[in-house]
């Protein structure tokens, strides 16, 4: 089994296109960091080191302080795979991020996309 090329490749280099993606539709870079941080349990500036070492992410969620528990809640489809049925354990966790982003873009009070 090969890994992913998506494992490889830095948050950092993704990032940006979360918040323009946010951005677009009138939401927040601190919107899409809460999300990140409720996700994995990075503070603020754990968030902000992982991102200026351009950790990959594979490292970035193996690292990760505490995934949340009620991520497993998330479903949908993200590039045409539901993300409940996604057997790989990176693989699902960046598409949950995935699908936390999207749900933001298209403005999803914060209260549902984490699960609350």
């Amino acid at each position: 089994m090969t890994r992913h090329k998506l494992y490889t490749m830095s948050v950092a280099s993704v990032y940006p296109h979360y918040v323009t993606k946010a951005e677009k539709k009138r939401r927040t870079k601190t919107e899409v960091d809460e999300i990140i941080r409720w996700l994995t349990g990075y503070s603020q500036e754990e968030l902000e080191t992982q991102l200026e070492k351009q950790t990959n992410f594979e490292t970035f969620f193996t690292e990760a302080p505490q995934m949340n528990s009620s991520r497993t809640l998330i479903k949908g489809v993200v590039c045409g795979v539901r993300v409940e049925d996604i057997e790989e354990p990176t693989m699902q966790e960046i598409r949950y991020l995935d699908k936390l982003i999207d749900e933001l873009a298209k403005g999803k009070a914060m209260e549902k996309i984490l699960r609350k």
